[in-house]
Parts: C-alpha cells; sequence; structure tokens
C-alpha cells in the first residue's frame, strides 16, 4: 500500500468507531442529533483538530529553530458548512516576547504547515474494497 496506515472499526456505541493510529486509539462518535451518544469528536472536528494541531506544532518548531521569544502557541479552529464550502477559521494567538516582524512570519509559517498545505492542494481519495 505505501503511506501510512489508519485503522477504522466499529466501537461499542451505536455510530462509535475506534480509530487506530499505530500505538493511538481515538474514538469518533456522533452526537444524539444523529444517533450517536457523542462519546468521542465527530470526523469534522478531527480534521479541525488536526489543522490547529499541525499549525502549533509546525509554528513551535519553526520558534524554536529561529530562537524568537515564543512561549506558547494557542490555536483555534472553528469549522462550518457554507453552502458548497466547508471554511475552516483559524484563530492563532501568540504567548511570548515577540515583535511585528515575528509574529507575521510565523503567521507566513502556519499557512505551510503541512495539513494547511493538504487541505489547500489537490485531494484524491482512491477506494478500494476488500
Amino acid at each position: 500500500m505505501g503511506g501510512k496506515e489508519i485503522k477504522v472499526y466499529r466501537g461499542a456505541g451505536k455510530l462509535q468507531h475506534v480509530i487506530e493510529i499505530g500505538q493511538h486509539r481515538i474514538l469518533t462518535d456522533e452526537g444524539p442529533m444523529y444517533g450517536g451518544e457523542d462519546t468521542g469528536p465527530d470526523p469534522h472536528a478531527l480534521l479541525a483538530a488536526s489543522l490547529g494541531a499541525c499549525t502549533a506544532l509546525t509554528i513551535t518548531l519553526y520558534a524554536r529553530r529561529k530562537q524568537f521569544d515564543l512561549q506558547d502557541v494557542q490555536v483555534r479552529v472553528e469549522h462550518k458548512q457554507e453552502g458548497d464550502a466547508y471554511v475552516l477559521t483559524r484563530h492563532i494567538h501568540y504567548i511570548g516576547n515577540l515583535d511585528a516582524e515575528q509574529r507575521t512570519r510565523m503567521t507566513e509559517i502556519a499557512n505551510k504547515c503541512p495539513i494547511h498545505k493538504v487541505l489547500s492542494g489537490e485531494i484524491r481519495i482512491e477506494t478500494q474494497e476488500e
């Protein structure tokens, strides 16, 4: 197959599923409105969380490499359907002794995080029945 593999299989709840990523396990579910029991984040929230996590990690690594005084970075991602588009709005809060130029550069770097690139680029989904 090549690439990394993620396994998803039925969990204990009505709609609950277990996401297996290497040694890690995450539950996903839907809320009662959709027939689930809200035992984990829904898939759209996981997508938004992936962008937020990648953004925070990318900025932190960049700031360390450049020796910026970034003490923390907090990322909040709002996500919703708007017509035909799914909109992810990312809010980045930098904590530390940083000048405007450093903040601007880190925001530019945020737009280059790997998940941002994936979501902004061409995505091809290939499905194989087994």
